[in-house]
């Protein structure tokens, strides 16, 4: 295992290149990332939304709902062909979605800490943790758009991290390499 990554050491460094760059385009760019996200999305609900429909018709002399998984298949496809043609309806969509689900699990996570408080101690965290998603979800009415920014932002900042990391850990392979061909022929 240790030969096939040290063999291979300049394409975990060429990965955290080019995890970088990506992740320095995010900032650079947020709309065109946060777009290619909408994208990605679309062709997921058009390829889903085409199972669907053919599951639909497979099952169609089998049961009597089968029209639901047509309605879902059509439905499906529609929503990916609207991320592709007003991709920014879709982004503002998303976006109301991911606000109202933090705001939903944020009111659970502080009923969790109100009730629990009697059996733990420092279930103050998770009413912190709850707040903070109720917080965020309002953040993300109030303006969508800096929340998609955020995101764009904490992906671009983790690409950049794992291009680092994977950087590092190349060169550090590299080194193994240099110590090993030093000392012993290698095996090919």
């Amino acid at each position: 295992m240790l030969l096939t990554y040290t063999d291979t050491w300049w394409a975990m460094v060429l990965r955290g290149i080019a995890a970088i760059a990506f992740g320095l385009l995010a900032f650079l760019w947020p709309q065109i990332t946060l777009t290619a996200l909408v994208f990605l999305w679309g062709a997921y609900a058009f390829v889903d939304g085409a199972f669907a429909i053919a599951a639909g018709i497979r099952s169609h002399g089998e049961n009597t709902r089968w029209w639901w998984l047509l309605l879902e298949g059509l439905l499906g496809i529609a929503a990916g062909i609207v991320a592709f043609v007003m991709p920014g309806i879709t982004t503002l969509v998303l976006l109301v979605m991911i606000g109202a689900w933090a705001i939903v699990t944020g009111v659970i996570e502080i009923v969790a800490a109100i009730q629990m408080r009697k059996e733990i101690k420092g279930e103050w965290l998770l009413a912190l943790a709850g707040a903070a998603s109720v917080l965020f979800g309002i953040a993300m009415f109030v303006n969508p758009w800096a929340g998609a920014l955020a995101v764009v932002w904490l992906i671009g900042a983790y690409a950049i991290f794992f291009g680092i990391v994977l950087i590092a850990l190349g060169l550090r392979l590299h080194s193994v390499v240099k110590s090993v061909d030093g000392m012993t022929p290698r095996a090919v």
